[in-house]
């Protein structure tokens, strides 16, 4: 099994217009071969340390590497790159393995 951490950072008061386009875009992805999990969490209010009111991390669980790289290059991945770029700060993606 494949995990990915992505933490997403939307520009100043745009992740919740980020998290809408996101949110449109999951049941094709759980629609795909190999997806486990795929879902957006935001910081529980009041705890430390906190990512902040702009970030939110992707949890993804995949069956394999080929399932991950297919679902990177399928169409609606693409498309949402497209729509979200001019409201992403910074992204960083962790592809993890369990030990």
């Amino acid at each position: 099994m494949i995990h990915v951490l992505a933490i997403i950072t939307a520009k100043p008061g745009q992740r919740e217009a980020l998290l809408a386009m996101f949110n449109a875009n999951v049941p094709a992805v759980h629609a795909e071969d190999g997806c486990i999990e795929y879902g957006a969490v935001i910081d529980v209010e009041g705890t430390q340390p906190a990512f902040g009111s702009d970030t939110f991390v992707v949890v993804e669980k995949w069956t394999s590497i080929e399932a991950l790289k297919a679902h990177a290059a399928s169409p609606h991945m693409a498309a949402y790159g497209t729509k979200a770029k001019d409201l992403i700060e910074a992204r960083a993606v962790h592809v993890m393995q369990p030990v």
